[in-house]
């Protein structure tokens, strides 16, 4: 069912600026696969630029066919169970492909220390880095060290434990498509491990297209012959449906599904992994989960900057698929779906697929695009999308998008969920609003003038910046007479727990490794 407004419109927030204009190429996707218009004609077609990449018979190094029982998880190389006496007695190797890139610089080697830190990784644990940049151990330590940090109970042995963590991390460069190089690495990993129980974590911050040189390599030469060999893969996970499904079946000649780890660092988010305990674990909200009390759902991601020299990453992708079809659909999915059978990661992640197969094809009237120009901003000249070096003359690549998605179900037939995302806004921002229908024969109805929007109460859900759950309630103000004002009963959580909350790269890569826990992760 289409809206006869704007998707914009009944929003309570201002969140297109005036430095946007409208883009006539419209760029929408239905069901979850971005389509362009050509330019000639109103018939869209998929395009992807990641072609799909053709799948052989994979043999191992002795020639038979790898089958992936040999890296099943609690399973040595002959397929028998590891005992508990071995597994006590194991350890776990994590290599960091990519690890010269600023995501692992950043991300993931600041959270392996946050986990070290708070004595979350076991006791032993070696950190490997592999690039192709030429590096020796020093060298790489001396790299991440500056991005390392005691942000979380913070302690006044910080120093030490760093030190500690750097002397655990080591480096090995080489190609992602060769065998060797991967075979020496193997080398490596087997004298840090000292032929105790190997369990052995790769994280693939790395483009797409050479996920399957990496994870052949692995297969072949790298993986564990003791115990378990897990893989996380960081989106973009292909271009479309298709590339991704190309994708995934090339990598299950490699991997079985349960070793493939498909990353999306929103699900890690403290707000998003509370927002099911908010509605099962509270009888006040579940009985007013649905239309009968939702007037409509708004998931919003803003950001006050713009490409600043990503732009030849950003352009390939845009905003839909960048941000729209991963954190905000998946949040989508959590926020709608129906009571699992078990907080296990099937259960779940069954009941958010059963959500999205029930969504409406997005209709070309529900969806606005738009593209951020120069501007000035507190004194500051900003350019325009288009003035990034790095971004193609001329791309009418979308950095803003808003639509207005429906649900086919008894659930939520006709609540619009309203999903807001764009670069170089006014505000940085990510939060969940659901705004409540009117009380039907309203008795203060009279006490809210004209504005009938502030007779409904909201509860909102900030997953960034400074994490907060709020409910919206009307409220009388003290004095005499009769005068309503919105009030806001406000969860805090900085001014509610002292503890800082730990980034959502820790809670993903804790997860993987500690149990193989899926539930944060993509299917």
């Amino acid at each position: 069912m289409a809206t006869n407004s704007s998707p914009c419109s009944s929003s309570s927030t201002n969140f297109l600026p005036s430095s946007y204009i409208k883009n006539e190429k419209t760029v929408l996707f239905s069901r979850f696969v971005v389509t362009v218009p050509r330019k000639s004609t109103g018939v869209t077609q998929i395009h992807s630029r990641v072609q799909g990449r053709k799948c052989s018979h994979i043999k191992s190094s002795n020639g038979h066919p790898l089958n992936a029982v040999s890296l099943k998880d609690g399973l040595d190389g002959k397929g028998i169970p590891v005992s508990e006496a071995e597994k006590e007695e194991s350890t776990l190797s994590i290599t960091v492909v990519g690890a010269s890139g600023d995501l692992a610089k950043k991300k993931i080697f600041p959270a392996l220390f946050a986990l070290f830190y708070e004595d979350w990784l076991p006791e032993n644990f070696t950190v490997f880095g592999y690039a192709r940049t030429k590096l020796n151990d020093e060298e790489l330590r001396n790299m991440i060290s500056g991005t390392l940090t005691c942000r979380v109970n913070q302690r006044e042995n910080c120093e030490d434990k760093m030190d500690q963590f750097l002397k655990r991390c080591f480096y090995h460069a080489g190609q992602y498509d060769s065998e060797g190089d991967f075979s020496e690495l193997d080398s490596k990993l087997k004298e840090k491990e000292a032929g105790k129980v190997s369990n052995r974590l790769f994280y693939l911050s790395i483009p797409p297209n050479i996920f399957v040189d990496v994870v052949r390599s692995v297969g072949l030469r790298a993986s564990s012959l003791n115990g378990w060999t897990r893989v996380i893969v960081e989106k973009p996970f292909g271009r479309d449906s298709e590339s991704s499904g190309e994708l995934t079946r090339c990598l299950k000649q490699y991997l079985t599904e349960d070793q493939i780890f498909r990353i999306d660092h929103y699900l890690g988010k403290e707000l998003v992994e509370n927002l099911s305990v908010l509605r099962f674990s509270n009888l006040v909200f579940e009985p007013l989960w649905s239309r009968d009390y939702i007037r409509n759902v708004q998931l919003i991601f803003s950001e006050d900057f713009g490409t600043e020299g990503r732009g030849g990453y950003f352009d390939n992708y845009g905003i839909i698929r960048d941000i729209m079809q991963n954190h905000l659909l998946q949040i989508l999915a959590l926020f709608a779906m129906e009571t699992p059978v078990s907080l296990d990661a099937e259960d779940v992640r069954n009941e958010k697929v059963k959500v999205l197969r029930s969504m409406k094809p997005l209709k070309l009237g529900d969806v606005i695009v738009g593209q951020y120009k120069g501007h000035s901003k507190s004194g500051r000249s900003h350019p325009a999308y288009t003035d990034d070096p790095t971004v193609p003359k001329g791309s009418l690549t979308p950095t803003f998008a808003a639509a207005a998605l429906f649900i086919n179900n008894a659930r939520w037939d006709g609540v619009p969920f309203l999903m807001k995302a764009g670069k170089a806004l006014h505000t940085r921002r990510a939060e969940i609003r659901v705004q409540f229908r009117h009380v039907p024969g309203n008795l203060y109805k009279r006490n809210f003038g004209t504005d009938l929007d502030m007779a409904t109460n909201e509860l909102v859900l900030r997953v960034q910046p400074d994490e907060a759950i709020y409910l919206r309630i009307n409220n009388k103000v003290p004095g005499l007479g009769m005068r309503l004002d919105r009030s806001d009963l406000n969860l805090l959580y900085s001014a509610r727990y002292p503890r800082e909350i730990p980034d959502a790269y820790e809670r993903l890569l804790f997860g993987c490794h500690s149990r193989g826990e899926k539930v944060v992760y993509q299917k």
